[in-house]
């Protein structure tokens, strides 16, 4: 009997464990609900629009090279033009996030060279978005180039309804203006070469409108004296989470020539046109 006793005391108390293990379990329950409803989960920010990168050296078709590198067509021999239609690309180590492709022809008049990156931009930061990656990456180029905030024509360059310019000269204009005689003297030479080296304002480094999400163009020239002066024209871009990024250089052979800013901008800024194009296509 006695056993029996100690038995049933037993069973007495794990049912009394049970029951208060039951009922803390149903109490931890209602504070995970309450954590639940307090709405703190993060929604992960949306991934870019690009997950691969194109063919970097197939990017460009012949007919723009052939405009960008005069000096294709002046290769005789078949393999060495198709050698310099086919570019190099640049080492990298993933071809997912990072490629490029570098180009480089001599002529009798210049030496031209190209170069073209893609970069994809992926954010590991949930809280952003790759675009947003990719807009601060631009942001930081763009400021690094010392690329200056868009301004409103002056009002002195503004028309008049017959079309001419509304004003009179300034007195710096006039100033400006020279004899013949005067032409030929030392300070109006370097005020002519100083003129031919420096591009109007309209070509000065600026933004650009209607290129990708966001766009900048850059124009130095560097180089005087003994060498001839190479301009170096880049264009750099960006749409959704891919920055494109073009270097577009020449240098003439003969020293005192000048390359053209104008002519060399137009063409930097129609390849920029196309590659933006054949991403969003």
């Amino acid at each position: 009997m006695q056993r029996k006793a100690y038995v049933t005391g037993i069973a007495a108390l794990l049912a009394a464990l049970l029951a208060g293990c039951t009922s803390g379990s149903s109490g931890g329950d209602d504070i995970s609900d309450k954590n639940a409803d307090t709405g703190t989960s993060t929604v992960a920010a949306q991934p870019g629009k690009y997950r691969s990168l194109p063919e970097p050296c197939g990017a460009v078709g012949q007919n723009t090279l052939d405009s960008l590198l005069p000096g294709i067509a002046q290769i005789t021999d078949e393999e060495q033009r198709d050698k310099a239609y086919a570019g190099e690309a640049t080492l990298t180590y993933d071809t997912d996030r990072k490629v490029g492709c570098r180009w480089k022809v001599e002529s009798t008049d210049a030496t031209d060279r190209l170069s073209v990156d893609f970069e994809r931009v992926v954010s590991y930061d949930n809280a952003v978005s790759d675009d947003d990656e990719a807009q601060t990456i631009y942001t930081q180029r763009e400021s690094a180039a010392g690329i200056p905030e868009s301004a409103p024509p002056s009002p002195t360059e503004s028309q008049s309804p017959s079309g001419a310019a509304s004003g009179t000269p300034s007195p710096s204009a006039s100033a400006s203006t020279t004899s013949p005689s005067d032409s030929t003297s030392p300070t109006a030479s370097a005020s002519t070469s100083a003129s031919a080296s420096t591009p109007p304002a309209d070509l000065q480094p600026r933004t650009l409108a209607d290129l990708g999400d966001e766009a900048y163009l850059d124009d130095q020239l560097s180089g005087s004296g003994s060498t001839a002066e190479q301009r170096t024209v880049t264009v750099v871009f960006r749409t959704s989470n891919v920055v494109v990024t073009i270097e577009y250089e020449e240098q003439p052979m003969a020293t005192g020539t000048v390359p053209d800013s104008e002519e060399l901008q137009d063409r930097a800024q129609n390849l920029a046109a196309q590659l933006a194009e054949a991403l969003n296509s």
